[in-house]
């Protein structure tokens, strides 16, 4: 029994590309989901609604963001992917040489732990201006752990951002930080 019989709400999935680089790419993805669809259609007789969009997580498809918001029906930044092009660091390794980083003071704070506004934001604001300017109300969000972070959560709340997704154990941190960011109480300022 699908969700949709069960509670009576319209469920409409939304499929995610991840890691694209050019809209061409999406474009074909896109396609193959789409046959796919049609597919089932066929087979099943059930109409399928469903969104396609994709992962923002290499820099250069925040700056294409316009071009890829064209057919993309929503945007997930990957903060975690898009640190990890950005800075060209391996989280896996990460943990290294950031404590030191962090100590001489060469970056504020661990960009894995709270999204670097200067770079990896800015690249994220950049996405989401130039994707909405294509699409006016494209759905746009963050997916990863910067989601459970509070400062990161008030700069997605200032950049205009409809969702957040982290791990499970950080969703009460991220719905008081979500909170607090809707009614003006800027984690940034308490940090």
């Amino acid at each position: 029994m699908s969700a949709g019989k069960r509670t009576g709400k319209t469920v409409v999935p939304e499929v995610m590309v991840p890691v694209i680089a050019t809209k061409a790419e999406f474009d074909l993805v896109k396609e193959r989901i789409d046959a796919m669809a049609t597919a089932v259609v066929k087979e099943t007789g059930a109409k399928v609604v469903y969104q396609v969009g994709t992962m923002i997580a290499l820099p250069r498809a925040s700056l294409m963001a316009g071009e890829i918001a064209k057919t993309a029906e929503f945007f997930s930044f990957g903060t975690n992917d898009l640190t990890q092009t950005t800075f060209g660091i391996s989280r896996d390794d990460a943990a290294s040489f950031l404590g030191p980083y962090t100590a001489r003071g060469i970056l504020e704070v661990d960009p894995f732990v709270s999204i670097d506004r200067e770079g990896v934001g800015e690249l994220v604001r950049i996405g989401v201006e130039r994707g909405r300017k294509t699409k006016p109300k494209l759905k746009v969000g963050i997916c990863g752990e910067h989601g459970g972070d509070p400062v990161s959560v008030a700069f997605c709340h200032q950049i205009g951002l409809d969702y957040m997704s982290c791990s499970p154990f950080r969703v009460p941190i991220a719905r008081l930080a979500a909170a607090q960011a809707a009614l003006g109480k800027n984690a940034a300022t308490q940090a």
